[in-house]
């Protein structure tokens, strides 16, 4: 690859780091592609030498906001059994996820703008849904598999609520409830 192309794509990767960690803070439609181009260093004209449409940056932005979201899920899990169960809970509702969304799960920080959303945000978004929900139900199996798929739903819904509920809410000390009190009912369980 020519240094102009490594460079194109050096840029690409720029603009959409930047992107997925500002719509996990600001929203979807909290990004314009003019103050994104400024971070990135780079003309709002260079936009489409990387980018068909918007659309096409939010569905890659997406996609690695998801990516890069779940990368401590899934080194926790790799615990395995109980240990990764919890590690998963304790990190996902942490004050630290709580207050950093730009850097924390996308599939907390973007459920209502993805609902909205077309295609291909929708549809990786269900991807990174169903990779949790496996990773969850394998962590502390049963003998029970469709019991074991049935929590996973109940904590992965939980472990979404509890952030997106704590992160809503004015007062720290209920949004600190919020996340300790759902992590230790989840695990109860």
């Amino acid at each position: 690859m020519g240094s102009s192309q490594a460079d194109k794509a050096a840029s690409h990767d720029r603009i959409v780091n930047i992107a997925a960690a500002r719509m996990r803070r600001d929203g979807i439609n909290g990004v314009g592609v003019a103050e994104l181009m400024q971070e990135a260093g780079l003309t709002h004209g260079g936009f489409y030498r990387h980018f068909n449409s918007r659309d096409d940056l939010v569905g890659a932005a997406v996609e690695c906001a998801l990516a890069q979201g779940s990368e401590r899920a899934l080194a926790a899990a790799a615990r395995g059994g109980r240990r990764g169960f919890e590690a998963i809970v304790d990190g996902y509702l942490s004050p630290a996820h709580r207050d950093l969304p730009e850097s924390g799960c996308a599939v907390a920080a973007l459920a209502e703008d993805i609902s909205r959303a077309d295609d291909w945000p929708r549809v990786a978004y269900g991807r990174q849904v169903e990779q949790y929900l496996e990773v969850l139900a394998g962590l502390t199996p049963t003998s029970d598999a469709v019991g074991d798929r049935r929590r996973s739903y109940l904590v992965l819904s939980a472990l979404v609520g509890a952030v997106a509920m704590a992160r809503a809410v004015g007062e720290v000390g209920l949004s600190d409830d919020i996340l300790t009190e759902t992590a230790a009912a989840l695990k109860g369980l």
